[in-house]
């Protein structure tokens, strides 16, 4: 025999069905997947950012943070782990941008939305992406340096090296391509290029040192593709004590960087806030959770995408770009042998 539902029993029914789904969505699992130690920026200011932002639009949500140290094997164990924990949305920045493709995969054939976060996963399309604009960075930062060599009198034709991130890391890909534009723009001539594995600094001061041997005073310019490498490219010319030094690039406003600008070692750098990034990706993971298809601002790979623009720093707008709006502090950067730059610059 059939029952029948009355209207009003109907209505509890629904009601005890979506109150029990917005009980799920509260207390739903989170992952947070770096991939490496090598740059501070992850524990300092992406996942802070992130479980800022989960803590403020999902009170309940259990949010896991791991970092891979630049291990692929070790981010494949930590992917799975956390879908075996009951993820129900994966934050992943990978090691290996083709390795990631498959961890996509086993994802989605699960029910699990994944983000792509900082790099992109070109080969699989995650379920969003979210992101600086990384070829723009790279134009950027090598289109300042360029201005600057032509407005310092370095003649066309002098010499540029290029130091790239990882060779495993789209984003490094694009950054690099956004380099390679730039340059192709210029009168000025590329002697060498080297993609720096893992990001590791220590490589891409070892490479740096290598062809300051091979080139000596045609080096005019290094645009490096971060703070790290371009970190480690200042050691190298400082060992090897080159004389004028010349301009250096960066990329992630590190207060390594930010001091080594102030102190006139490095060119620029570029000022991206991870937290605007980590809060991006905290309302697409939510938005995932509710059910809802987050809204993208463009496509990548073929993945919807937001993108934010960032702007280049150096010793013209440091005081504006990074202190006046609160990045960092005097307290944090100007300690030490950076006091009196600091008050040169109007930083107090």
């Amino acid at each position: 025999m059939n029952k029948t539902i009355s209207l009003a029993g109907a209505s509890v029914l629904v009601a005890a069905f979506f109150g029990a789904a917005a009980s799920a969505q509260e207390a739903a699992t989170v992952a947070f997947l770096m991939p490496d130690q090598a740059s501070t920026r992850y524990e300092q200011h992406d996942f802070p950012g992130f479980k800022a932002a989960m803590d403020k639009l999902c009170a309940e949500c259990t949010v896991i943070y791991q970092n891979a140290n630049a291990d692929v094997a070790l981010q494949q164990q930590q992917f799975n782990s956390v879908i075996a924990q009951g993820a129900k949305v994966i934050v992943l920045d990978p090691v290996d941008s083709a390795a990631a493709a498959g961890l996509v995969e086993i994802a989605q054939s699960q029910g699990v939305k994944v983000i792509a976060y900082d790099r992109p996963i070109p080969a699989k399309p995650a379920d969003f992406y979210v992101s600086f604009d990384n070829e723009g960075i790279g134009y950027a930062i090598a289109k300042s340096l360029v201005e600057h060599m032509k407005a310092s009198g370095v003649p066309d034709g002098a010499g540029v090296l290029e130091i790239n991130g990882s060779p495993t890391d789209a984003a490094a890909g694009l950054i690099r391509d956004g380099i390679h534009r730039a340059l192709e723009e210029s009168p000025y001539t590329k002697l060498s290029e080297f993609d720096t594995p893992d990001w590791a600094p220590p490589k891409a001061q070892e490479w740096t040192a290598g062809q300051i041997t091979r080139f000596g005073d045609q080096i005019k310019g290094i645009v490096a593709a971060n703070d790290g490498t371009g970190g480690g490219a200042i050691a190298a010319l400082k060992a090897a004590g080159a004389d004028p030094m010349p301009p250096v690039t960066g990329n992630d406003a590190t207060i390594a960087a930010l001091q080594l600008i102030i102190a006139g070692d490095q060119y620029n750098t570029i000022s991206k806030p991870s937290e605007i990034v980590a809060e991006a990706a905290a309302n697409v993971a939510v938005t995932f959770l509710k059910g809802e298809t987050p809204t993208p601002k463009t496509t990548l790979y073929d993945t919807p995408s937001e993108l934010f623009v960032p702007a280049v720093v150096t010793r013209e707008n440091i005081k504006a770009e990074i202190f006046d709006k609160g990045i960092q502090t005097a307290a944090e950067i100007c300690t030490g042998d950076y006091a009196e730059g600091c008050k040169a610059l109007g930083i107090e």
